[in-house]
């Protein structure tokens, strides 16, 4: 069984982005790792030729920034990563530039791959999502949200990366035949120092709004107010990855929360009283499982 990893990233280190924790925490199971490195006005290049010379291979690319409907550059820039795969390849391994892979998982999601290897009705695998919000010691709980992620597909011309490359479709449009894995992709995009993710906030919106938008709808400040934003989280009380540590041993910003202060909608309450004790589940599938 041959398994790829693939990505895309620019400005890694100017918009703190743990690309290489991304990177080194599914390296176990990958044969070779194609990473689309856009040009950067960092370091970034120089940074990820340093972490694994002999399985990683890197494109430089040019990000069309035109493209400001729906974050679609993303996709586009997980295509040409996607599309370097080698065709041998029996499972490609995606993994954007906030998330990790605690060492736990990887006996499970390899055993899944094994399993459903020579299952040509199986396009891809299916994550569970842990999304960390304003520290490492809280995530969020809302239906905001997403609870489930394709990461790993099979290498096919007809599969493509899907909107903001979020996830991923084939052929005319169809929704990809996934297998669930008891296994948990941590996402730790918004957890940042506040000027820091200030400053993504800035630019990010760029990636699906034209300037009138971004000026009139993204708040100005010197550091994002993580309170302003929050409906519901929890306190994290498992462990993370080996591959953040020195991270978030470095992390120099606070952030506590009363999570008695949580506030849902009605709406809110209702979808997860629906999906608690119901096992009604309203949230958007981009995915069907088989």
């Amino acid at each position: 069984m041959k398994v790829t990893g693939f990505t895309f990233i620019r400005n890694a280190i100017t918009y703190d982005y743990p690309i290489e924790e991304a990177i080194r925490s599914i390296l176990p199971l990958c044969d070779e790792f194609v990473i689309a490195v856009g040009k950067s006005t960092d370091g970034t290049l120089a940074m990820i030729q340093m972490i694994d010379p002999a399985k990683i291979r890197i494109i430089e690319t040019e990000w069309d920034d035109s493209l400001r409907t729906g974050g679609r550059v993303l996709a586009v820039e997980t295509d040409k990563a996607y599309a370097a795969v080698s065709d041998d390849t029996d499972w490609c391994f995606y993994i954007q530039g906030d998330e990790i892979v605690h060492e736990k998982y990887l006996d499970t999601i390899r055993a899944g791959m094994e399993r459903w290897k020579d299952d040509k009705n199986v396009d891809g695998l299916l994550f569970h999502y842990e999304h960390f919000y304003g520290s490492y010691d809280y995530v969020g709980t809302s239906t905001r949200w997403y609870p489930y992620e394709i990461r790993i597909v099979r290498k096919n011309n007809s599969i493509f990366s899907y909107r903001d490359a979020q996830g991923f479709r084939k052929g005319n449009d169809e929704k990809l035949n996934v297998k669930l894995l008891d296994a948990y992709i941590y996402h730790y995009g918004w957890v940042k120092d506040p000027r820091t993710m200030q400053r993504k906030q800035e630019i990010f919106h760029k990636l699906w709004h034209d300037d009138e938008w971004v000026e009139k709808n993204v708040v100005k400040a010197e550091a994002f107010d993580y309170t302003a934003d929050i409906d519901a989280v929890k306190k994290f009380t498992g462990t993370h990855p080996a591959v953040m540590q020195d991270r978030i041993s470095r992390s120099n910003w606070a952030f506590d929360y009363d999570i008695s202060f949580n506030r849902m909608s009605l709406k809110e309450r209702l979808k997860q009283f629906a999906d608690k004790k119901l096992g009604l589940n309203f949230s958007y599938k981009n995915y069907r499982i088989v």
